[in-house]
């Protein structure tokens, strides 16, 4: 049997006292996202990987958190390809910070940081502007 992987992780809008602008960049998030493959078309990303929360009040204060998360056979070998995939998307979405963290049974945990140059990223800027970084801990037991 192939050996399993687990990604997981969230996309961090920032504040804003703002409503109308809070609500814009929402909705383009959430609309991005819909675009995203889904069922089984999808090798990287896909829809039914994404949730967040969207009524004030029940989750969702001023910050939109868009959490995701899936299971791969063996991710690790395909990483590159992950992430050029998770960079793209982020191109297109509103967010501050994200997080990607890939657990793996043979190589361990690896934590996955994006943290915007400039506080924040928006879809008009097109390239990322990022610092990445990443941390590794030991091999999950079995």
């Amino acid at each position: 049997m192939e050996s399993e992987s687990i990604v997981y992780g969230c996309i961090r809008d920032w504040p804003s006292d703002d409503p109308e602008q809070r609500r814009l960049r929402r909705e383009t998030n959430h609309g991005v996202l819909a675009e995203l493959p889904a069922g089984e078309l999808w090798p990287f990303l896909g829809r039914e990987m994404f949730s967040f929360c969207d009524l004030p009040g029940a989750g969702l204060y001023q910050t939109q958190v868009i959490h995701f998360g899936a299971s791969y056979g063996a991710i690790e070998y395909e990483w590159n390809l992950w992430i050029e995939a998770f960079e793209a998307l982020l191109k297109r979405l509103y967010w501050a910070s994200a997080v990607v963290h890939l657990e793996t049974e043979l190589n361990g945990m690896h934590t996955f940081r994006w943290e915007s140059d400039s506080g924040f990223h928006s879809p008009q800027e097109g390239g990322l502007r990022v610092r990445c970084a990443w941390e590794r801990e030991g091999a999950l037991r079995g």
